[in-house]
């Protein structure tokens, strides 16, 4: 994801103080660079790397900022730039697994007003948008909701509805989706591909802000939402010619420490044929609690064979917030 700033969308791409129906001004001071350190070690290194830069969103006065949670998670250490130049250390409050949301708390002054939240229900698909990276009008880039719909990511991770925009801002990780009201609708996650009208087009998944207040005070209080873990298996399952496929094995996961291999096939869970990413998490999610044995229906080289796991929480794999 570039970082520099020494680049602009163009102007026409821009949205201009005149077209916005609020403090646009005020909306683009919100969004803040936030760069994290990761350790070597750390289990979400080899994958997501240990420096890790994207933006983050103030939503309270206090300067609670929501990002994505990929930025954050395992951080040793985390800085916040606002646009005016001020630099302030931040803490990593929580990272939800279900929504892919992430907390920090500024450990200093940013000086920025919040961004409020709307729930995104209320954003149709053809909706214009704005997407708000750190750097100002220059990073910030009109948009439309191109699709509103299920995501499944090979990660283990389903969204009952994403929304998805276009075209595409280079600088994804945590940016802020803002409707023509200025409220904040979601969070920036991935860059992808979509179809609208006939083509393909790059854009980008956002994560809707409305999935935050049922968690947040939970979020804040004790680092997670209520409930117990989800059973996580280890898997990065990718759908190809009809087919789940193991496609990767986290190190020292259950899925690797019961002897699942690379190329395999999932036909069944539980004994029950599964079809897509989504549908299999959700029966995986099922089964129980983090901790709860999932059978799994393999096909390998042409022969099938039942294999059980022993699930785990995946946040016990995880390097925990220093506290400060």
């Amino acid at each position: 994801m570039p970082e520099s700033r020494n680049w602009a969308f163009p102007a026409t791409l821009q949205p201009g103080a005149d077209e916005a129906g609020f403090d646009l001004a005020s909306a683009l001071d919100s969004v803040v660079l936030l760069r994290a350190e990761i350790p070597q070690d750390a289990f979400t290194a080899p994958i997501l790397g240990t420096e890790r830069a994207g933006n983050g969103v103030v939503i309270r006065d206090d300067g609670l900022i929501v990002t994505i949670g990929y930025l954050i998670t395992e951080a040793e250490s985390i800085w916040l730039t606002t646009n005016r130049g001020a630099v302030v250390q931040g803490h990593a409050l929580a990272y939800d697994q279900g929504t892919g949301l992430g907390l920090v708390l500024p450990l200093g002054s940013l000086g920025v007003r919040p961004l409020q939240r709307a729930s995104a229900s209320g954003v149709d698909v053809n909706a214009d948008v704005i997407i708000i990276g750190h750097g100002g009008r220059p990073h910030s880039l009109k948009a439309k909701v191109i699709a509103k719909r299920e995501f499944a990511g090979y990660w283990e991770y389903v969204l009952d509805e994403a929304l998805f925009t276009a075209p595409a801002h280079p600088q994804w990780g945590g940016a802020a989706l803002v409707g023509q009201d200025g409220l904040l609708l979601g969070i920036g996650s991935l860059l992808v591909q979509e179809s609208t009208g006939g083509k393909t087009v790059d854009g980008n998944m956002f994560v809707p802000i409305g999935l935050l207040a049922p968690i947040l005070d939970e979020l804040l209080t004790r680092g997670r939402a209520a409930g117990p873990p989800r059973p996580w298996l280890g898997i990065y399952t990718a759908e190809m010619d009809g087919h789940l496929v193991i496609g990767g094995l986290a190190p020292g996961g259950p899925a690797e420490r019961a002897g699942v291999q690379l190329g395999d096939l999932i036909l069944e869970i539980g004994g029950e044929p599964v079809t897509g990413l989504a549908a299999m998490f959700r029966r995986i999610w099922s089964t129980g609690a983090a901790g709860s044995v999932v059978t799994l229906t393999l096909s390998r080289r042409g022969a099938s064979s039942k294999v059980q796991l022993r699930s785990a929480d995946r946040s016990d794999f995880l390097k925990k917030p220093r506290l400060h």
